[in-house]
This record gives C-alpha cells, sequence and structure tokens, in this order.
C-alpha cells in the first residue's frame, strides 16, 4: 500500500501545522490546510482592526480575529445573492442561498411551490448555522427521494407513512428533524424503530407455528413492557436493543428445540440446561421468553437456571486518582470525553444517565459550580469546575438543523436526542478508560466517606444498593439511620 510521502520543502498550514495539498489557499499570512480554511471562514466577530461586527477570517499578530479588509489579501467572501459575507459554494453564491434554493426543489410539490406542512422544516433547515452540513445531507440520494416523497404526498406526512421509506437510519434521522420542527406529533422514536425492526425480523422465521409464537411473545411481553418504560420517560438504545436481544434469543432457542426433534410444548429440562450449558451469560436474555411461555402455558414447567453476574473488581483509589489527573492535564483528548469521564470517576454516573444531563444540570452560584444528578445538587471540586464551565460553551453538535437550541450536555447528531451511551463508550474505550470497574470504585470510595442514603440521594441511586456497598467496604457509616437529623 503506497503511503503520501511528507518532504521538507512541502508547505504546512500556519495554523495547524499540518502538510496541505497543491493550491492550497494562500493567505498573507501563510498556507491554511481545508479544515482551517473552511474554519476561518465560518468566523464572525469583532474585528481586532476596525472594530465592526462581521466576517472575520484573518488572524492579527496577536491572535486577534480580523475581517477580510483589515487582513488584506484575503478574498472577496460577499455573496452576490444575498449581499452577506460567508464561505462561497458556486458561482459567487454562499452556501445558505444554495440550499435554500435546493430545499425549493426538494420540498416542492408539483407546481413548484413548497407544501404548507413542511414550511417548518424549510425554515429550520435554511438558517441552520452551518449551511455547509444541510448541502451534504441533501446531496445523498436517498434523502432527496424520501423529501420529495412527503413533498409531492407519495407518502403520508404521518409516523407510519414514514416508516414506508428507506433506508431506516436516514428515515430515523429525517423523522427527529420533523418531530423538532413540530411537523409531526412527538413520539418514542427507540419504540418506533423497533417496531420497524420487529415488522421485518418475523417474516425471516420459516416455521409458521414459530412464527406465531414469537408474534404474540413480542406484543403482549416485549413491546407491553417497552410501551410501559415509555411511559416514565424516553426509551434509551440500551434498552430497545435487550428488546431485540430476547427475541434473538427466543429464535435461536426454537431452533435449538428443532435440531433436537422437539417443539417448545414438548420441551423438557434437559433441553432447557443443553442450551445454558452452551454459553449462561450470552443466553442469560432467554428467560424472559422461558417464564412467558411457562406462565402462558405454551410449554411445561421448567426449571431456569441462575447464576451471579456481579460487577467486575473495582479499581483502586490509586488508579482512580491517577486517572483524574491525567483528565485535568491531557489536552489531547477531548474535552467531551474528558467531561464524560470524570462525571464517571467522581460521581459513579453510568453512561445511560450521563448522556440524559442537560445543561440546566450545571448550576453556576455564588462562585460555586453544583451538577443535579439528585437531591441536593453535587458540588463540583476544582480544578474540575472549570473543565465543566469551559465545556459549556463549546458543546458539540449544536451548528447544524439538528440541534441549534439544545439542552443536553451532550448534544447528539439527531434532532432533539442526546449523545447516545453507544456512541460515548468507544470513545472511552479507546482512551484506555475503564468505565465499569471506574463507577464500582468511584461509589465504594464514596460511601466510605459518607452515609450510603446521603450519597444515594444526592447521586440518584437507589438507597438499598449504596447501603449493601457500604456494607461491603466496611465503611462507618453503615448503621447511620436514613432521615432528617436537624431537629
Amino acid at each position: 500500500m503506497s503511503r503520501t510521502r511528507i518532504h521538507a520543502e512541502d508547505p504546512f498550514c500556519v495554523r495547524c501545522r499540518r502538510a496541505v495539498r497543491p493550491r492550497a489557499a494562500h493567505w498573507p499570512e501563510g498556507y491554511l490546510c481545508a479544515s482551517c480554511y473552511a474554519q476561518a471562514l465560518e468566523t464572525y466577530g469583532t474585528c481586532a482592526g476596525c472594530g465592526i461586527e462581521r466576517l472575520t477570517p484573518g488572524l492579527a499578530p496577536d491572535g486577534g480575529k480580523l475581517c477580510t479588509d483589515c487582513a488584506g489579501g484575503l478574498g472577496n467572501f460577499t455573496c452576490e445573492q444575498c449581499g452577506q459575507e460567508a464561505r462561497r459554494y458556486r458561482r459567487g453564491i454562499c452556501a445558505r442561498c444554495v440550499l435554500a434554493e435546493r430545499l425549493h426543489e426538494l420540498l416542492g410539490d408539483d407546481t413548484g411551490r413548497i407544501r404548507p406542512e413542511l414550511l417548518p422544516l424549510f425554515e429550520t433547515l435554511r438558517q441552520m448555522e452551518r449551511p455547509w452540513g444541510g448541502l451534504t445531507w441533501t446531496n445523498q440520494p436517498h434523502v432527496q427521494q424520501n423529501l420529495q416523497a412527503l413533498a409531492r404526498n407519495r407518502a403520508p406526512l404521518t409516523h407510519e407513512g414514514l416508516s414506508q421509506l428507506t433506508p431506516w437510519r436516514s428515515v430515523a434521522y429525517l423523522r427527529d428533524l420533523l418531530m423538532q420542527c413540530g411537523v409531526l406529533p412527538p413520539a418514542d422514536r427507540h419504540l418506533l424503530l423497533f417496531q420497524r425492526w420487529l415488522t421485518e425480523k418475523l417474516p425471516t422465521v420459516s416455521d409458521p407455528e414459530c412464527r406465531k409464537l414469537l408474534d404474540l411473545f413480542a406484543t403482549w411481553h416485549i413491546q407491553r413492557r417497552l410501551r410501559a418504560l415509555a411511559g416514565h420517560g424516553p426509551l434509551t438504545s440500551s434498552q430497545t436493543q435487550q428488546a431485540r436481544n430476547k427475541l434473538c434469543l427466543a429464535i435461536s432457542f426454537l431452533e435449538h428445540l428443532a435440531q433436537r426433534g422437539r417443539s417448545l410444548a414438548d420441551c423438557t429440562q434437559a433441553d432447557v440446561d443443553t442450551w445454558y450449558a452452551g454459553g449462561y451469560t450470552a443466553r442469560r436474555l432467554t428467560h424472559s421468553f422461558l417464564r412467558w411461555a411457562v406462565q402462558s402455558r405454551h410449554m411445561p414447567t421448567v426449571t431456569i437456571p441462575h447464576r451471579s453476574t456481579a460487577n467486575p473488581a473495582p479499581i483502586t483509589q490509586h488508579q482512580r486518582l491517577a486517572l483524574l489527573r491525567q483528565l485535568v492535564n491531557r489536552d489531547d483528548i477531548p474535552l467531551q470525553d474528558r467531561v464524560a469521564a470524570v462525571l464517571v470517576l467522581l460521581y459513579a454516573q453510568p453512561l445511560t444517565r450521563i448522556t440524559r444531563l442537560s445543561s440546566d444540570d450545571v448550576q453556576h452560584e455564588d462562585g460555586k459550580v453544583l451538577v443535579r444528578l439528585g437531591d441536593p445538587p453535587s458540588p463540583v471540586p476544582a480544578p474540575f469546575d472549570g473543565m465543566l464551565l469551559n465545556y459549556l460553551g463549546q458543546r458539540p453538535n449544536t451548528k447544524t438543523a439538528t440541534n441549534p437550541d439544545a439542552r443536553w450536555l451532550f448534544p447528539g447528531r439527531r434532532a432533539g436526542q442526546p449523545m447516545t451511551p453507544e456512541a460515548l463508550a468507544p470513545r472511552l474505550r479507546q482512551l484506555g478508560f475503564p468505565t465499569r470497574p471506574g463507577r464500582t470504585a468511584a461509589i465504594r470510595q464514596l460511601v466510605l466517606q459518607a452515609p450510603a442514603p446521603v450519597i444515594a440521594r444526592m447521586l440518584g441511586y437507589n438507597d438499598d444498593h449504596t447501603t449493601r456497598l457500604a456494607e461491603e467496604t466496611g465503611g462507618t457509616w453503615r448503621h447511620y439511620a436514613p432521615g432528617d437529623h436537624s431537629r
């Protein structure tokens, strides 16, 4: 495999010091790579030279921002259509104007006018802070087909109508945008995605009797439980993934019986034991299907094996403190990853809860920073308080149409949705960060420093769980009586 060789005479970006390609932008300060060039032409503020509020792509010797006139020799970036200063996309026209033209084509009906119901979507996309992202998205053929299908009424503008479109990932992204704009009523996106997956999964089961059983199990157990959970709050991707795994394991168990020449109605204890002997941990979620099948009398009564699946051993307190010091000092790690890791190591928070935090949960009062994880809010010690406040001003994924006004502490790439635990967990793993052992170490250390009921309420834990941990660690607070001791 060939590699690009970098020679000493090759030009380097004056801002990031990376090698630049031939024909790179050359400004008075030097060459700029594509990334720094794009970032410069998306920077607005007060010019350090003339004091006017406008596009400030240039850099002054002292690091201040300069407009195109004060920097000199940068070029003309005034859009010939709207007259605003911005990076041009084509023919002297800025990306925002080009995006508006494309949206008129995609969201227009047979008469060329935008369908009235889709006007909120048009305005949201047209006004996005970074229109280049909108151009990239609408340049995808399947996105164009789906938008035109909705605009020209080839698919109903409902949740059921969207379920007819493909591919499902792109449709899920579009659905979130439509709900955020108020075009569609709110609905639990994870529940809808599961229902769509279910309609595609069940027909793959060839045996009609097995397919009927699985349909009953999915309807009366899995979906019923998901709807109950959705009634208390938005479903998470982990919950729906577990539901998928339950159905897949139920399918595999029925195939296991078929290979042994049996059906579910004549299943024996030996069949169950053989199934779990092949890997208990991986097949533990089969419990739900077997219990449902026994209770609904689709199979004889059997004993379901049980084994303990305890949490992994925690890291030591010395390792925990060393990791916290790294999170403060390592500027090469993205700030959002460092903040998430701090919430794990300081407050024993799982990623499922961290990703649901909002910026309103971070309180800055009387010079103190608090984070609301339970009641009362927990204080944030220095230097982590400054790190958290800095992060609030540079949260990612807030410059597109999906989350411009997001209150999530970790905004995601989908409209109105936070970053998922599945997206955050690999980022921490790549850093060599032990999430679960780190959480266990943090909560064990905390219950040694204060009564377990107090820690439970501050961090959003269950009293029984923290009390049990306090007993295991031999904390001196283990006989502390919960309640109001101020009287």
